[in-house]
């Protein structure tokens, strides 16, 4: 049976993390979780921990703020991993001045064999409105064509609000 793609869309704050977390446990395979996130100050720091808490045991935890596309390619097979998040891994790489074209063919490309079901999480940017400087606009702007392009090469897609999840592609979760 080939891996399956799962996108995980929602707010800030929506319950997307935690209703990833959820079908990732239900695979009863291996867990890895992906972790985009950098720490740069307390209040990151500390969200980080309570994440890391709420998930509990179980999870062996890989923390790559950049080269999750490398990490892919080469992951174990059969596991299921948790990416949370795309938003944290697209605001990564533009601090970064990375070519974002290039990253994003690389990550969809390592999707697309990655030998584990891959469960990502991503901030649903397209719902407010439109930001008011140009790297808001940049970043918005690369966040939709992300998270277009990732949920067209989905299995399932999710769309979670008050930690609510409605189905948009594929089987019900």
């Amino acid at each position: 049976m080939p891996a399956q793609l799962t996108l995980v869309l929602g707010g800030i704050a929506s319950g997307k993390s935690a209703f990833a977390e959820g079908l990732v446990r239900q695979s009863g395979k291996p867990r890895i979780y992906l972790a985009t996130a950098q720490a740069f100050d307390a209040e990151m720091q500390a969200k980080i921990a309570r994440h890391r808490d709420d998930r509990g045991a179980g999870w062996q935890t890989v923390e790559e703020p950049l080269a999750v596309a490398r990490y892919l390619q080469n992951a174990p097979a059969g596991h299921a991993i948790l990416f949370d998040c795309a938003t944290m891994w697209l605001s990564n790489h533009m601090l970064a001045d990375s070519n974002l074209d290039a990253e994003e063919e690389e990550l969809l490309a390592a999707l697309a064999h990655c030998p584990s079901d891959v469960t990502v999480v991503s901030n649903e940017v397209g719902l407010s409105g439109v930001p008011e400087n140009a790297l808001a606009r940049r970043f918005a702007n690369a966040q939709g064509r992300l998270n277009q392009a990732i949920g067209a090469r989905a299995a399932r897609v999710v769309l979670v609000a008050a930690g609510l999840p409605v189905t948009l592609k594929g089987p019900a979760a």
